[in-house]
């Protein structure tokens, strides 16, 4: 009687296929970090409310910056730090954290589907971009000169 090996797979083929995997996810990690901190504008359709945003009596002369945060956020702290420094650096910036544990309600309404999402408003709480992600100082910088002197 023969001895019993079971079913062989070729291992060519479980190298193709394992190497397929590492490929895709690799690309699929690659195309994720790239979108991070990327700013996108927005058709100036969305409008928060100040009444939207808890101890927030008005809207920042020129730019809000506007960070939905979580309490379980470790990238979070970083955006926050950085949104403070560059809000402090200008008379008409203002950065506010908002904790959606909270606050879900606005999670829905304005679509944020992580943390952190900041949304740039403008005076009168128009959304004019938002950024997925801890934002790059650079190119917030650069926002904001462009709708400050739009």
């Amino acid at each position: 009687m023969r001895p019993y090996r079971g079913n062989t797979m070729n291992p060519v083929l479980v190298f193709a296929a394992l190497t397929g995997l590492v490929v895709a996810s690799t690309a699929l990690g690659f195309a994720w970090r790239t979108g991070q901190g990327r700013i996108r504008h927005t058709d100036g359709r969305a409008i928060v409310r100040v009444t939207d945003i808890p101890g927030v009596k008005r809207f920042a002369r020129g730019v809000t910056l506007l960070q939905f945060s979580t309490e379980v956020c470790a990238p979070c702290g970083v955006t926050r730090v950085v949104l403070a420094d560059v809000a402090s650096g200008r008379r008409d910036v203002r950065h506010v954290d908002l904790d959606l544990t909270h606050r879900p309600d606005l999670a829905m309404r304005f679509n944020i589907m992580q943390t952190p999402t900041t949304l740039i408003l403008d005076n009168k709480g128009v959304v004019r971009a938002r950024i997925g992600g801890a934002p790059r100082r650079d190119a917030l910088t650069r926002e904001l000169d462009r709708i400050l002197t739009a």
